[in-house]
């Protein structure tokens, strides 16, 4: 039988304190972890939300934790956005919701960062002596950090895309030791890699992958896979795809897999991130049954069931009624008592 692994594509929503307090920390710029002064204040601030985010998993009965990206304030572009040689330009809006980001301006190399790391390295003391089974990474993937960015210097948009796949591998590299990672391409799906970029999309995702021995999700969400983009992506060397059965079309998600088949393990986005209402663990567990009934030339060996989105947008309280939806969901659809 399946392994049905809960857990979800983190960035977290903040509690309403956290809102209340770093806003009125003055002098507060994104990403200042130093210590001392203000920057010392803004940094137990984000500890504590550390700390919450954990305990809320615990709680839930989650299979993967995540650290919650509490200081992504730009959301997908956060590693660029607090990078040396990247500078932030006008707000742009985030996609088609209701939230803006500063748009990174990639200015000089994209060398080595550890910011991404160290905030792994703290979610991992969090967890203890089996961090290494229950930590979750994640990560912008490369296409989509790339396409929410601005070149102004490797001037080649197919160097570009390469650079910030080698930067994010970078990156990974310095991760503590981690059970899966995470790729979040929602640009994937909502700007897919044209003729001249879908095989070099699947290239950069398959170079960040290799730089982690922990299992790789290539999460998408919002809209489903184009069957080009999608195809090449089959190639990079991923555990799992991720897809939207929330908001992206259900029967176009179905027909890239039946068509192409898919990985060993599947990532299925069946709670919504963006919406209050909370589902039913057993309404989630069904959906989880559903998708398996549309495939039956496919038996994944992982299913991990997730939001579709991120859920930066939910009330704090729906979002932790949600986590135990999930948790639960996930313990009914690896029982016999709802039938595969």
């Amino acid at each position: 039988m399946t392994d049905v692994v809960a857990t979800t594509p983190g960035l977290f929503p903040l509690p309403d304190w956290a809102k209340e307090d770093l806003s009125d920390l003055k002098g507060h710029q994104k990403g200042d972890l130093v210590s001392g002064g203000e920057g010392g204040e803004i940094a137990r601030a984000y500890d504590r939300v550390r700390n919450e985010v954990v305990d809320d998993q615990t709680d839930a009965g989650l299979d993967r934790f995540v650290e919650g990206q509490a200081r992504w304030d730009d959301m997908l572009a956060h590693p660029l956005t607090v990078h040396e040689n990247v500078e932030t330009g006008g707000i742009v809006r985030y996609y088609d919701n209701n939230n803006f980001y500063r748009d990174p301006r990639v200015t000089g190399e994209l060398t080595f960062s550890g910011d991404v790391a160290a905030e792994l390295e703290a979610a991992s003391g969090l967890l203890g002596s089996d961090a290494d089974d229950r930590l979750q990474a994640v990560l912008p993937g490369p296409y989509t950090l790339a396409d929410l960015a601005s070149d102004e210097y490797y001037g080649d948009e197919a160097e570009f895309l390469a650079a910030v796949s080698e930067f994010l591998a970078g990156e990974v590299e310095a991760f503590p030791a981690h059970a899966t990672l995470f790729l979040l391409e929602p640009s994937f799906v909502t700007n897919a890699p044209d003729d001249d970029l879908d095989e070099r999309a699947s290239e950069a995702i398959d170079a960040v992958a290799g730089a982690t021995d922990a299992d790789v999700v290539v999460h998408t969400y919002w809209e489903a896979f184009a069957e080009k983009p999608y195809a090449h992506l089959m190639d990079a060397d991923v555990d799992a795809l991720g897809f939207d059965f929330v908001a992206a079309d259900r029967e176009a998600n179905l027909e890239c897999i039946n068509e192409y088949g898919t990985k060993g393990d599947v990532a299925l986005g069946l709670v919504d991130g963006q919406n209050t209402l909370v589902e039913e663990p057993g309404t989630i567990a069904e959906r989880v049954n559903w998708v398996r009934e549309q495939v039956p030339g496919q038996e994944f060996d992982t299913t991990y069931v997730s939001y579709n989105t991120e859920p930066f947008y939910l009330p704090t309280s729906k979002h932790v009624e949600k986590l135990s939806a999930i948790a639960e969901a996930a313990r009914l659809a690896a029982t016999e008592g709802v039938e595969a």
